[in-house]
């Protein structure tokens, strides 16, 4: 049997690349093709909701979903581990199943995991995220759940070092962790995750050069993960093996939250 599926946002980038994928998969049928401004009644008959709108329309959304007892997907960005929280119970109460993504690239979830398992050799560390103008927020939720996975990795040596962070120019902490957001055309999504010690530093960088191809193998799977969700997962390594442990938490305050196409990650020493 199909399932039936409501997409928020479905004119938008990534709307319209999840559209694609769930118009190719013969397992789901679209049933309701929503912008950020719809009336949300329209998502009466949807049996899941994947939600691609904005960080102002999401909440909404998320709580639509619940209330009418079926399963959500959430790919807006903007849901900390604190709003998440806010949402957690409300999922539970309802017996539905609520997977929020923060980003479905393989390859950028791979790399928050190595900043993650690399956080607590490093006393410094910092995150520059570049994404294109019309990116309507900031820090990026990729970038919040990279410093929600460093605060949770570095729970027994502590947060991290980030002097003069009194000063508007250090960026905006998050979980301990500065993170400077720019917004300029001619660039994608690229996130850099830099940690320092004595002598030394790494710098993580991923950058999606293809979203098409980067986000669909990662969409494919929340998708199917997301028809038979259970409460509240986050990211796709709640549900894919991606070889590397990836800190947990149960605390708001603390955090919970896997070669792809389309992408290009490295790792640089000096």
């Amino acid at each position: 049997m199909t399932t039936r599926v409501a997409i928020v946002g479905h004119t938008g980038k990534l709307g319209s690349i999840i559209e694609s994928v769930v118009e190719a998969d013969p397992d789901l049928e679209i049933v309701g093709r929503l912008t950020s401004r719809s009336d949300l009644a329209e998502l009466d008959g949807a049996e899941l909701v994947v939600d691609a709108s904005t960080p102002a329309v999401s909440i909404d959304v998320v709580r639509a979903a619940i209330e009418r007892g079926v399963n959500v997907l959430v790919g807006t960005s903007g849901w900390s581990a604190e709003r998440i929280a806010l949402i957690r119970p409300l999922v539970d109460q309802a017996g539905t199943g609520a997977v929020f993504i923060p980003n479905f690239s393989l390859g950028s979830v791979l790399g928050s995991a190595l900043a993650a398992a690399a956080a607590p050799f490093f006393p410094s560390i910092e995150i520059v995220e570049s994404h294109r103008e019309t990116k309507v927020d900031s820090p990026s939720g990729t970038a919040v759940r990279t410093a929600e996975l460093i605060a949770a990795a570095r729970t027994e040596v502590g947060p991290v070092e980030s002097p003069h962070v009194d000063q508007r120019a250090r960026g905006q902490q998050v979980a301990s962790v500065p993170i400077h957001s720019l917004r300029r055309p001619g660039v994608i999504a690229r996130q850099e995750v830099i940690l320092s010690g004595p002598g030394e530093s790494v710098t993580l960088t991923h950058d999606t050069v293809d979203p098409a191809a980067a986000y669909a193998p990662g969409i494919r799977l929340a998708l199917r993960a997301a028809r038979e969700a259970k409460g509240v997962l986050v990211g796709l390594d709640s549900f894919v093996d991606i070889g590397i442990r990836v800190p947990r938490a149960h605390a708001a305050h603390d955090i919970e939250e896997r070669g792809v196409p389309g992408q290009v990650a490295r790792v640089t020493g000096g």
